[in-house]
């Protein structure tokens, strides 16, 4: 009787233990689990600043005009400013703020889309004391899209100071008033100690009164310039001196450093 229960208590044992092993083939594997598959989701660009609004008017110091970006806000151009935006161009997105196509782009386009907004002739720009100025996107703007560039007219008062702004200034040296404000004078005879170019608006005590131009191109030397300019700056002083037998003129040629930075002509003077 023994026997025969240890018997079926083993067969049991057995039924149970081959029972448990194919009731799962993948029993004792280490579990798979799925994970979801991830949704993609969609990159935003960053929105680009804005442009620089057309005309704008800025309250700009000398310092700030050097400089090749501008992160102050427009002021009303009713008010006193220094400084007036006439053209925003585009370069392309593919180029680099800071590099070398973009600075040829804005010195290109901005002197020749000064020349059409303050107007007058060669000779009228050459004897201002008109200039322009060009500023990028900074670097933290451009790669947010940003790809404009600005330029902008100022008007030097003398030394390292800018003068504001008065009146209308698109076809500013067309007008003979107004051509005469920014014009060009000095607070001394040229190439004595004193001497500091200087708005004719302002205080001064002598005045450019025409250029001596020269074929661009190589410097020509220094006797070269120098002579050439001693006549026509003669004839300059004593057509504009009461007495043209009692009159006094001066005529500054251009040295080698100004001939490169693209000062082709010497200025002839008289006091006044």
């Amino acid at each position: 009787m023994r026997l025969v229960v240890l018997a079926v208590a083993s067969a049991l044992l057995i039924s149970a233990c081959s029972g448990s092993g194919s009731s799962d083939p993948r029993a004792g594997e280490t579990p798979v689990v799925h994970s979801p598959t991830p949704t993609p989701t969609e990159t935003i660009p960053p929105t680009p600043p804005p442009p620089p609004p057309a005309h704008a008017c800025y309250r700009l110091g000398y310092d700030e005009v050097l400089a090749p970006t501008i992160d102050k806000k427009p002021a009303p151009c009713t008010r006193n400013h220094t400084a007036i935006t006439f053209y925003v161009g585009r370069f392309d997105k593919s180029l680099a703020v800071d590099g070398k196509p973009v600075h040829r782009l804005e010195s290109t386009v901005c002197p020749r889309r000064f020349v059409a907004f303050v107007g007058g002739t060669v000779e009228d720009r050459r004897l201002s004391m008109l200039r322009t100025v060009w500023f990028t996107p900074t670097v933290r703007q451009a790669a947010r899209g940003a790809h404009w560039f600005q330029c902008v007219a100022i008007a030097l008062r003398g030394g390292e100071h800018l003068a504001v702004l008065q009146g209308m200034l698109r076809g500013v040296l067309g007008r003979p008033a107004a051509r005469a404000r920014y014009a060009l004078c000095g607070t001394a005879e040229p190439g004595s100690d004193g001497f500091e170019q200087r708005i004719c608006a302002a205080g001064h005590r002598w005045k450019a009164l025409r250029t001596v131009p020269f074929r661009p191109g190589r410097y020509p030397g220094q006797d070269k310039v120098r002579s050439a300019g001693q006549q026509p700056c003669q004839d300059a002083g004593r057509d504009a001196a009461s007495d043209p037998l009692n009159y006094r003129w001066s005529y500054a040629w251009p040295t080698r450093k100004q001939w490169h930075a693209g000062q082709t002509y010497g200025v002839c003077w008289a006091p006044g």
